[in-house]
């Protein structure tokens, strides 16, 4: 990796993990009512600490797609795990609408203020190569 890769790499990461996240609790949300459903989510703390350290093997051109990665750059590693429900459903289905519906707020705005933080490195990036 060159040095402007490292400097937005765990950005990127997380990026790619909040998206992935989204997606979801968003298939838990459409699937509500869908009888024998269980609900997935990913632990993002542990999620990005893979991805940060997930280096296994070196790639020998740069626009090379590392081991262990999707074109998203999430790790492939880092799997949803099934969501363990406050109340239990009599159909089985252990998504609590309530539950995702905050989940997906909270990590939207967590997508969103990543973006910010991108921004901000890019434009730190651009000004040292204007030179000003």
């Amino acid at each position: 990796m060159n040095a402007i890769d490292d400097y937005l790499a765990t950005g990127t990461q997380a990026l790619a993990l909040h998206a992935r996240r989204l997606d979801l609790i968003a298939s838990n949300i459409a699937n509500a009512a869908t009888p024998g459903f269980k609900a997935r989510d990913i632990d993002f703390a542990a999620a990005l600490k893979s991805a940060d350290t997930g280096h296994a093997m070196d790639r020998s051109h740069g626009a090379h797609l590392s081991a262990g990665t999707d074109p998203e750059g999430a790790s492939a590693a880092v799997s949803a795990g099934y969501r363990i429900p406050h109340q239990t459903s009599l159909d089985g289905n252990t998504v609590e609408l309530g539950t995702e519906q905050v989940a997906f707020a909270e990590n939207a705005a967590r997508y969103e203020a990543t973006i910010g933080i991108l921004n901000g490195r890019i434009q730190t990036l651009m000004s040292a190569i204007r030179g000003e």
